[in-house]
Order: structure tokens, then C-alpha cells, then sequence
């Protein structure tokens, strides 16, 4: 398959499936292409894995989300702009296996996938699985980035308390790394098997051993350094990248350095929630951000020139004669990056205008504007007056 397909389109879901019909049309997909049921058939292989590849995006919150946003087009680690393939969690662009579906969907099918094996109503026979490995927990972190890092980007160096490997035994809980024994339950398998009656008929269901935990393998001595645990608490130094224009509450994914599991094992992974702290006087809206100016009274006359506040510094913003309060001035290009698909341009700065009307006058004030009341050029015309009702009629109506 040179090209992916739509995951909706390969579980004939819609856009709107709830989790319940998307888990439905998974397993009537995977009953139907599975290799027990179609041997040596090339072609049924493919729709298998493209049915699971597709499950294992659409049956994650997260994940789902980010690809209704950005289709196909996610990097290893879940960021934007990664081209095709990058989405499926461990499962890239073909680089998947038979065990890792089995592994990753086995409980959807109360264990009849676990491994591989599928017999009963087929007529076939349960294959000898693998011992299965384990895997360590995520660990979730929350990181405050200021509006200056969000808009740039920035790489963090992070101490991340997590469960190691022990060195002493390599993570396997026992001494030295090399006490172990055959698990006499199992014979190495990491798995047991049992005939049960179920709507396909009699089937083989195989599980994990319950002695060794999948492993295949007990030990005969632990570890004195972790106590036959594998692991031990430790603090891990982690460089990553946040790219440019991550939103508040995005959750990243740094793959493999989250805890490590006991007795050996894949390590989980990292989860980088993002949390945006709030700028002092700039405002966020999507890509852009909106500053509230308030003006003096000469200034929104006359005109003039103005500092306001930008992402990281200052610009200078020319002000025309009468600019009117409501008005929206745009400084282009001055916002944040766009993470909309396939847009790659920046946002805008949106200034909002207020006058300020002074409360108090001094004599010489007041009977400058009582000079002023009268002149044809400090009324409203029936046109302003038209335009600022239309304006402010437009503004509830859209309230």
C-alpha cells in the first residue's frame, strides 16, 4: 500500500463513530482478515495490519484528535510535519508485526489474538507464541512555556524522576542478571492455553502465564541491589524540542523514557503536557494575538505614533487622524505560527483601539472644547451616525 488510506474509510466508520462502533468495526475487520482464516494470503495480511494500524490511532482520544486535524501527517513523536506514516504509535509505515498486533489488540478478543493463535470455529490450530515483553508505565509531566517559547520553539533539558533499569542485574530482577530458570508452568512459552465454548465453537484460548507474567522465565535468585525488582528510582536527564505553535493542554509524546518495567521489558513513555502561561498584555487567539490599546483623546484626533507590545519586544504602530474607538488595526505576520494543515505562514497581531475620555478638565481644557462644541467637525454627520449604529448593531447581533 503506497499510499495510506483514510482510517475511517479502512474500518467503514464515519467521522462521528463513537468509540464503542470504531472498536466494533475493528474487530469485525480483524475476524475477517485474519491470517488463520486466510493462509498465505498476501493481500488479507495487509488489510489486517492496516485494520490495526487504523484502531490504533481512532481508539485513542489523543491520538484521534490530533488526526482529524493533521491527517497523515505527524513525525515519530507525534509532532506536526512528519510526513506520512508517522501515526500509529508503534506501528510505522510497515514497520509492524504480526506479534505487535497481537500484543497490542488481544483483549478485544477476549485472548483468542494474544500471540497469534486463532482455532474453534476455523478448524485451526493455536501457534506457539512468543514470550511476551513487557511494558512500563507513561509518566505524565506538565510544562509552562511562556507566549516568547511557544512562538519560537525551545529545547528543555529536564530532570525526569522515572524507574530505571538496574544495572547490576540489567533490569531482569535477578542476580547478575543471569539467575534464572524455565518456568515449568508455561515450558518458556510465557503462555498457557485452554479449550473453551464460545460462538465460534470450540477454540484454543491462550493467555499469560500466570507464574512468570509472560516472561517464560522465573527467578531462581534476585538481585540484593533492587530486590529482585528490575528497577529503581532514579532521575533521568532528557533533552527534547518543543516546536513552534503548541497550544495549551497538547500533550507530546517522547517515546521510550517513561518507567521501566519490572523484570525487563520496553521502558513507557514520556507525556509532555503543555501548559501556556499568560502574557502580561497580549491576549492568544489560535495563531493570533490580540493587544487591547487605549489612546489619548489628542492622539485618536490627530494621529500620531504609538509603542505596543509585541511577541518578544516592541513595534511602533502609526496611528491616522480620527481613529475611531472599536476600531481593529493588524499588524501582519506579528502572531504565533500556524499549526493549521498545511499552513505554514504566521498569525497576526490584532489591536484593539479604546479612547480614553479624561474625567477632569482644567479651566483652560474645558473652555478649549467649549470653544470646539460648535464646530461642524465635532458632530457626527447622518452618515457617522448611520455607519456607527450599523457597526454596533452587527456587534450584538453576533453576541
Amino acid at each position: 500500500m503506497d499510499k495510506k488510506r483514510d482510517y475511517y474509510e479502512v474500518l467503514g466508520v464515519s467521522k462521528t463513530a463513537s468509540a464503542d462502533e470504531i472498536k466494533k468495526a475493528y474487530r469485525k475487520m480483524a475476524l475477517k482478515y485474519h491470517p488463520d482464516r486466510n493462509p498465505g494470503d498476501k493481500e488479507a495480511e495487509d488489510k489486517f495490519k492496516e485494520a490495526a494500524e487504523a484502531y490504533d490511532v481512532l481508539s485513542d482520544a489523543d491520538k484521534r484528535a490530533k488526526y482529524d486535524q493533521f491527517g497523515h501527517s505527524m513525525g515519530p513523536q507525534g509532532f506536526p510535519g512528519g510526513g506520512a506514516g508517522g501515526f500509529g504509535g508503534g506501528f510505522h509505515a510497515g514497520g509492524f508485526t504480526m506479534e505487535d498486533i497481537f500484543a497490542q489488540f488481544g483483549d478485544i478478543f477476549g485472548g483468542r489474538f494474544n500471540g497469534g493463535g486463532f482455532s474453534g470455529a476455523t478448524g485451526g490450530r493455536a501457534r506457539q507464541a512468543q514470550p511476551r515483553q513487557r511494558r512500563g508505565s507513561d509518566v505524565r509531566i506538565r510544562l509552562k512555556l511562556s507566549l516568547e517559547e511557544i512562538a519560537n520553539g525551545v529545547t528543555k533539558n529536564l530532570k525526569i524522576p522515572t524507574f530505571m533499569p538496574c544495572e547490576h542485574c540489567k533490569g531482569t530482577g535477578a542476580k547478575d542478571g543471569v539467575a534464572f530458570a524455565t518456568c515449568q508452568t508455561c515450558h518458556g512459552t510465557g503462555t498457557v492455553y485452554e479449550q473453551v465454548q464460545s460462538f465460534f465453537g470450540v477454540e484454543t484460548v491462550q493467555s499469560t502465564c500466570p507464574t512468570c507474567e509472560g516472561t517464560g522465565k522465573v527467578i531462581t535468585e534476585p538481585c540484593q541491589y533492587c530486590h529482585g525488582e528490575g528497577v529503581v528510582r532514579k532521575d533521568e536527564q532528557v533533552s527534547f524540542t518543543i516546536p513552534a505553535g503548541v497550544s495549551d493542554g497538547q500533550t507530546l509524546t517522547l517515546r521510550g523514557h517513561g518507567n521501566a518495567p519490572r523484570n525487563g521489558g520496553r521502558r513507557g513513555d514520556l507525556l509532555v503536557v503543555i501548559e501556556e502561561l499568560k502574557h502580561p498584555e497580549l491576549i492568544r487567539d489560535g495563531s493570533d494575538v490580540i493587544y487591547n490599546l487605549m489612546l489619548d483623546l489628542p492622539t485618536a484626533i490627530l494621529g500620531g505614533s504609538v509603542d505596543v507590545p509585541i511577541i518578544g519586544g516592541k513595534a511602533r504602530l502609526k496611528i491616522a487622524p480620527g481613529t475611531q474607538p472599536g476600531k481593529v488595526l493588524r499588524m501582519r505576520g506579528k502572531g504565533l505560527p500556524s499549526t493549521d494543515y498545511g499552513n505554514t505562514g504566521r498569525g497576526d497581531e490584532l489591536i484593539n483601539v479604546m479612547v480614553y475620555m479624561p474625567e477632569k478638565l482644567s479651566d483652560a481644557e474645558r473652555a478649549a472644547f467649549e470653544g470646539l462644541k460648535d464646530s461642524p467637525n465635532m458632530k457626527p454627520s447622518e452618515e457617522d451616525k448611520n455607519r456607527l449604529f450599523s457597526k454596533f448593531k452587527h456587534i450584538f447581533e453576533n453576541n
